[in-house]
């Protein structure tokens, strides 16, 4: 994987949070007061947490600790490895304390919390510039967790805070060899891979061997952080008995677009089953309108007849969000 070194989070480079393959940015955020508590220990990372906590519940996933740290399903995909909480912060960094020294502790992991509402004011002492991007700060705290091969839509800059992280990443047309799970019933949102990669079943996910020939990893310590491109697929193992995370997510596209994960649920339920011959001429209509669609496809209609064939904009997205909502509640 690319590494570069030597940057600041207040003057990022556009052709870094612009890249469409991952970047790992040594010692980023290096400087920050919270990676230099949680350099001095785990404790001191903790209690730098909590002179930010303002009583903030959150939701937590807890699991026993015989799951080894793996969100994941059950045997039979019906449910769940884990459970949720919704406790305060102050008592999950509490539990995450007195299990510090544990050789087997439960799993204790609290995930893509909203970082302003969760600890007010801790941004603004960890600071960072992305320009003119409009993203989404998160942070995950927990002890050794893995999280599944999964992929988003935004991209996606990771700052390690405490402790140290394993992150596997795939690019997206590995999708077939990753053995990817329901797309409806997920752990946390997003579809996730059913590969182990502690211990890989080659017998049952043969592909996964090719998928491992594309990889990339790479390991990052406190004050490292990483840029994944949207859709990259990742696994991220947390390897410390502390761990903390801040991201900031943001999409290279106006917000007004829907993820483009509705249009593929919706084409599952309208066009994967019909007879072959229709899916093919459905193939020559996607193609056409929306894959390659250029200057030339709706240049016959006179402009202020295009409608929908127009460029996109807020108002049109509006209205055609309203139209497809009328047709689906029919």
């Amino acid at each position: 994987m690319r590494e570069v070194m030597g940057l600041s989070p207040l003057n990022l480079p556009d052709d870094i949070l612009r890249s469409t393959k991952p970047v790992v940015l040594r010692g980023l955020v290096a400087d920050w007061p919270a990676v230099q508590a949680a350099r001095t220990s785990a404790q001191a990372g903790l209690d730098y947490l909590r002179t930010y906590d303002h009583g903030a519940s959150v939701t937590a996933m807890v699991a026993a600790p015989d799951t080894g740290g793996r969100f994941f399903y059950n045997d039979d995909l019906s449910g769940f490895n884990f459970h949720l909480e919704r406790p305060k912060l102050s008592a999950m960094l509490d539990a995450m304390a007195r299990h510090l020294d544990d050789e087997a502790p439960p799993t204790l992991y609290v995930g893509s919390t909203t970082l302003d509402e969760c600890l007010p004011g801790l941004g603004d002492a960890n600071g960072i510039d992305l320009g003119d991007r409009s993203a989404l700060a998160s942070i995950w705290i927990g002890n050794r967790t893995r999280i599944a091969a999964h992929q988003d839509v935004p991209d996606n800059l990771a700052c390690v805070v405490a402790g140290r992280r394993r992150f596997t990443l795939f690019p997206p047309e590995e999708l077939a060899n990753l053995y990817i799970g329901p797309l409806d019933f997920t752990p946390a949102g997003q579809a996730i891979s059913l590969v182990d990669f502690a211990k890989p079943d080659l017998a049952k996910h043969p592909r996964f061997a090719h998928a491992l020939t594309r990889a990339q990893v790479a390991e990052l310590g406190a004050g490292d952080a990483i840029f994944i491109p949207s859709l990259w697929w990742h696994h991220v193992e947390s390897l410390e008995p502390f761990n903390v995370l801040i991201n900031y997510w943001w999409r290279q596209s106006p917000d007004y677009m829907d993820s483009p994960i509705n249009a593929l649920m919706l084409a599952i339920m309208s066009v994967r089953d019909l007879p072959p011959e229709q899916r093919d001429a459905w193939r020559t209509m996607f193609d056409h309108y929306v894959f390659r669609a250029d200057a030339e496809t709706a240049a016959h209609i006179p402009e202020n007849a295009r409608r929908v064939l127009a460029p996109l904009d807020a108002n049109l997205a509006r209205d055609l969000r309203a139209r497809l909502l009328k047709r689906l509640n029919r």
